[in-house]
């Protein structure tokens, strides 16, 4: 360790305390020691540079960090060592999860155009998942901008009990090199946190392109190209009996997904008779939630409320939900389903309250849209017909349907007059 310390001291560069230089020269076997050394000579204001190849074969602890920059414009690649990783990672309390990176503290600027590598073919051909490359974890104040990912052996990126983070201009790619995308592949999570931002990114994967987990509050996530993923999800929520999950104050807007199996996506898990049930029983609400210019290109789904999230139906007409879902509004989602006709599915255990949609424009693969709602009580509330078996019934709602349908048929009567004239 002393010469490891000796190396970094003549690769740094140091005009004062508050502009420390850490170059880390990277080349062998497992360069998380001098990463870790490099952060702790230049924290307080210094800045770590990765400019050339890295390997991470051991778990990096960097969760003391104060206003540092990581400038990666190298490439990181991590171990694929799948027995070192199963036992000696760090295990995190939520899904099982555990990551080979802790990034800590406060005041984190990581960027530079480079990338990790998460080395994902390993662990796909032996069928398990790996670490999550690095969680930005009991941090606040962080920025991660400017960086691609690709093939993670899990989640791509884990923000847990973390404050003020924003992930800008991130680029995610989770194919195999056989071509097949990557499962359990989820581009972020996001766990006990508030005011995390996730913007200006794109990202092909398997699995959700963002899920927010329980109590993830003030979220805004925008201007995201999700391509092969599940969607962007709300949940799941609700999985652990007496444990109350909260999701609110969300902003998903500007959107486009293509070839995903759903669209704007909530999660709840049904209830238990369980007192000590991991499978649903959660209490807790999503509330205040809205997808805003959500564009779909071969959605399954384009718009899902599943409330008996992997719960059967009939244990959720015994045991419905104890989360809540409310306050939810989707603005001008559009777009095709891959589905003959059936372009929306929001199915309540128990009554969802005050869910509103307008200006939306979906159709299936057959050139037919079917709407499918179950204790939705704000049906009035949605500018397309919605049911239990997806056909209008009470005249109140087909009504209201043929008025959307007389509207903008006048409208487009206006315009047409109005072209007429400028001719």
């Amino acid at each position: 360790m002393a010469s490891l310390r000796k190396l970094l001291v003549l690769a740094c560069s140091i005009g004062s305390a508050l502009s420390a230089t850490c170059v880390v020269p990277g080349g062998t076997s497992d360069d998380a020691p001098a990463i870790k050394a490099a952060l702790a000579t230049c924290n307080n204001g210094g800045t770590v540079v990765l400019s050339g190849t890295y390997t991470i074969a051991t778990f990096l602890n960097t969760t003391a960090l104060n206003n540092v920059a990581i400038e990666l414009s190298g490439t990181i690649n991590l171990a694929p060592t799948i027995s070192y990783w199963k036992a000696s990672s760090f295990q995190l309390v939520y899904q099982s999860a555990y990551t080979s990176w802790l990034i800590g503290g406060q005041g984190i600027h990581i960027y530079g155009g480079g990338s990790y590598n998460g080395g994902g073919d390993t662990w796909y051909a032996a069928g398990t998942t790996g670490p999550i490359p690095w969680t930005i974890y009991n941090a606040k104040n962080v920025l991660v901008e400017n960086i691609k990912m690709t093939q993670s052996p899990f989640w791509h990126n884990f923000v847990y009990q973390s404050q003020n983070v924003t992930f800008d201009n991130i680029n995610i790619h989770a194919i195999q090199t056989d071509g097949t995308q990557a499962q359990n592949t989820d581009g972020w999570d996001v766990y006990r946190s508030d005011n995390i931002k996730i913007i200006n990114s794109y990202i092909v994967n398997g699995d959700d392109c963002v899920s927010l987990k329980p109590n993830a509050t003030n979220v805004l996530i925008e201007s995201l190209y999700c391509q092969g993923s599940h969607g962007i999800s709300m949940g799941s929520v609700g999985q652990y009996a007496g444990v109350q999950d909260i999701i609110q104050n969300v902003l998903v807007k500007n959107i486009t997904m293509v070839n995903t199996s759903n669209g704007a996506r909530i999660k709840a898990w049904g209830g238990s008779s369980s007192a000590t049930s991991t499978s649903g029983g959660g209490n807790g609400y999503v509330q205040n939630v809205t997808f805003q210019d959500f564009h779909c290109e071969g959605c399954a789904l384009p718009i899902v409320i599943d409330q008996c999230y992997s719960t059967s139906a009939s244990t959720c007409v015994t045991y419905p939900s104890k989360v809540l879902i409310n306050d939810i509004h989707y603005i001008s989602v559009t777009g095709t389903g891959t589905k003959s006709k059936e372009v929306v599915s929001m199915v309540c255990s128990d009554i969802c309250e005050d869910i509103t949609a307008t200006g939306t424009s979906l159709v299936g693969s057959s050139g037919s849209s079917e709407y499918f709602c179950t204790n939705i009580a704000s049906l009035s509330s949605l500018d397309f017909p919605c049911s239990v078996d997806g056909s209008i019934h009470d005249d109140h709602k087909k009504d209201n349907f043929i008025n959307i349908v007389k509207d903008n048929y006048h409208k487009c009567n206006s315009i047409n007059h109005s072209i007429h004239k400028l001719h």
